[in-house]
């Protein structure tokens, strides 16, 4: 595609045929969206209805690909406009001499008047030639746009100029050519290098190809990364990068900046999920088995989801198509009733031809075409910068009218897993024997407060169950409430929850319960002697909740918590994060927390990661997955979080309301300059050539308005 006007062209042909019930081609992606019947989706049928509008359709591009095709159009570009450059210029320098008299006789100006016009024919042929084709495209799609009104008023300048060379004039307008096509296969370029910017977001998911270390035919061996399916199994080797998603058979550290953000490297159990993007940090080979090859990832599924998000269109885009819709077909209508007016008027046949053709000129609607793509493109580009990959198009525009946010606790503003906040213990005890013993007693448990106190205290170098000494004789579990064990050394350990213990015929001293911590999860620890300690576990806010929270609430917004956890630990991270007790909503069941949700002031953003949270991302007018949400939550929300913590809700919020402005502001100023310039070249002269320089002006202050949305800096308020 060649502009904005093939982009309608292709939309509007494909609208017309039966089975679709969406169409939307994104110009600044190069990319199709459809929805409708699978027999009329189907990708034969869409390429060669496609063809015959003169056009390719195929399948959806890598990354890489596309960084290719955009190179490969701007040198296609760059070669253009260095021809029309250096021919121009010689032509533009034969009309400047005529314009300012400085030729000594009219058989001088008529020569060098010859000489514009021989300088300007490679800049019309050559240089000129894409929008002539483009021109006949869009006609062929009876959607006539801008590029038809650049041909005619190329050719209009150059037959005027013809015809005036005929009858002995040298005002030519070989200059007015020039000009139309220079300035905007500058604009042009322009627009292809913030366009190869926009795909500088997509980067940050993109692996790059190469050979992992698989087992296969028993035995290791390299492979191409995309001859590896599910079910395989990969080795890492240290500091290497995980290029696959799968399952860890033995545990490890991970270093997940360059997925998640954090900046300090992370301990996965053997067993747990591990995302292609991360790096491994340990001294020996780790194995994973293979969960997603390649086109299956996390990373590819972000990138797809961007993908499909920028090819659909917001409402103030179809504003801004609906409004380039009639203005060509309108411009041209003007420019054919301008001649025969003017002559009644009593204008000659030369002013006439001229005044036509300037209004040809002056309606060009390259920036109203170019005014909502181009600062959706930046904002997109700048989310997902900023940890955030968007999915549905209409978000950003929602986001910037937001009025409420909703969030959830648990995974959410919380880290999703308990951590030992408080302990006490029986008089007497040294740290390293109560370690010892909580080791052996929660070692191999899969309970939550089990793995919990297993990475007691925090500032071990290694987990706890890695410091065991003694081997475990037998294991006596009771799912759900706790666990007694026998050392190698006879004795046994109990730990669990105070009631179990009690059950156990425990005896338990008044210190053993904490009863200022109704928030916390308390476990016990037993020994032959009775109680040994107490842990007191709770899911800590994550470390930017407190902050988000202050942020938003700052800025205006009405913000609660909504969850279906205890009232408890619900109004102890209320108090932790700086939310009343007024705005947090505890034991709620999904259908209450949709109801909740509707009833805050619209628009509403809801942030949630739980398969619970699925009815209140679909209820909201903006739904956000936070960065460990569930594969439901994901597919029900319009952005995900690509970084740990909610910091990400309120970066997106700013990008959203910088974005709504720079789409306001282009979609204002293009529409203004397009209505103001019509009426003014209708009812008073205006050289070509200075309506050529105003054309080029709106579409280059629209380009470079979006990309300073692009290459600005997002900040963190709201």
């Amino acid at each position: 595609m060649w502009c904005t006007s093939c982009a309608l062209a292709i939309e509007g042909s494909l609208k017309r045929l039966s089975g679709l019930h969406d169409v939307s081609v994104h110009y600044p992606s190069a990319t199709l969206y459809v929805n409708g019947m699978p027999t009329a989706t189907g990708f034969s049928v869409l390429a060669s209805h496609i063809k015959r509008l003169g056009y390719r359709l195929t399948a959806l591009e890598p990354v890489a690909d596309a960084h290719a095709r955009l190179e490969e159009e701007s040198r296609y570009l760059t070669l253009r406009l260095i021809v029309g450059a250096l021919f121009g210029m010689w032509a533009m320098l034969a009309s400047i001499l005529i314009y300012a008299g400085a030729l000594p006789s009219e058989q001088v100006e008529q020569i060098v008047a010859w000489v514009s016009g021989a300088f300007s024919l490679p800049v019309v042929l050559f240089s000129g030639l894409p929008f002539y084709r483009a021109g006949w495209r869009t006609i062929l799609a009876k959607r006539p746009g801008m590029d038809v009104l650049v041909s005619l008023g190329v050719w209009g300048a150059v037959t005027v100029s013809i015809g005036l060379l005929a009858n002995g004039s040298s005002e030519v307008y070989f200059d007015t050519a020039v000009m139309l096509i220079v300035l905007l296969l500058v604009g042009r370029l322009v627009e292809t290098l913030c366009r190869h910017r926009g795909l500088k977001a997509l980067d940050a998911l993109a692996l790059p190809d190469g050979n992992v270390n698989a087992w296969q035919h028993e035995r290791w061996q390299s492979l191409p990364i995309g001859d590896v399916s599910r079910g395989m199994r990969v080795e890492l080797a240290p500091g290497e990068v995980v290029a696959l998603d799968g399952m860890l058979e033995s545990p490890g550290w991970l270093d997940t900046a360059s997925l998640t953000g954090e900046s300090l490297p992370c301990y996965v159990s053997s067993g747990q999920s591990v995302y292609a993007g991360c790096r491994y940090l340990g001294t020996a080979p780790l194995v994973i088995q293979v969960s997603a090859g390649v086109g299956q990832r996390r990373l590819d599924r972000l990138c797809d989801e961007m993908r499909r998000y920028q090819a659909k269109k917001g409402e103030m885009q179809k504003l801004a198509d609906r409004f380039a819709a009639w203005l060509s077909p309108l411009a041209l209508v003007l420019a054919m009733l301008t001649l025969p007016v003017a002559l009644l008027l009593g204008l000659g046949w030369e002013e006439a031809f001229v005044r036509a053709l300037s209004v040809l000129v002056v309606a060009c609607p390259c920036a109203v075409g170019l005014a909502v793509p181009l600062a959706s493109l930046a904002g997109s580009g700048q989310a997902m910068q900023q940890g955030i990959a968007l999915r549905d198009p209409g978000a950003l525009e929602t986001l910037a009218r937001l009025r409420s946010v909703a969030l959830d606790k648990t995974g959410t503003l919380t880290n999703g897993h308990h951590s030992v906040v408080d302990w006490q213990a029986r008089q007497g005890v040294d740290a390293a024997n109560l370690h010892r013993k909580l080791s052996a007693a929660v070692v191999g448990s899969d309970h939550p407060l089990a793995q919990a106190l297993a990475r007691w205290p925090g500032s071990q170098p290694t987990p706890l169950k890695e410091q065991v000494s003694e081997q475990l004789i037998e294991i006596n579990e009771s799912p759900g409430e706790g666990r007694r064990v026998q050392l190698e050394s006879g004795e046994w350990l109990t730990v669990g929850s105070i009631s179990w213990l009690a059950k156990q015929h425990i005896v338990l001293p008044p210190q053993a319960e904490d009863v200022t911590q109704p928030h916390a999860s308390q476990v016990v620890l037993a020994d032959a002697d009775g109680w040994l300690a107490t842990f007191y576990l709770s899911d800590q806010p994550v470390d930017d909740a407190g902050s988000s929270v202050k942020r938003l609430l700052a800025s205006g917004y009405v913000v609660a918590m909504i969850s279906g956890d205890r009232q408890g630990p619900v109004s102890w991270l209320a108090e932790r994060i700086g939310l009343t007790r007024e705005a947090c909503y505890a034991q709620r069941a999904p259908e209450a927390k949709a109801r909740l949700l509707q009833a805050l002031p619209s628009p509403t953003l809801y942030v949630g990661d739980g398969l619970n949270d699925t009815l209140s991302l679909a209820a909201a007018d903006v739904g956000i997955a936070p960065l460990n949400a569930s594969n439901a939550a994901r597919e029900g929300a319009a952005a995900q979080l690509t970084t740990a913590g909610v910091g990400g809700v309120v970066r997106i919020i700013s990008i959203a309301k910088r974005t709504r402005r720079i789409m306001v502001q282009n979609l204002f100023f293009s529409a203004l300059y397009n209505t103001l310039a019509l009426g003014i070249v209708l009812i008073m002269a205006i050289p070509p050539l200075v309506a050529v320089l105003a054309m080029a002006a709106s579409s280059l202050s629209v380009t470079l308005n979006a990309a300073r949305l692009a290459w600005s800096e997002a900040d963190d308020g709201a």
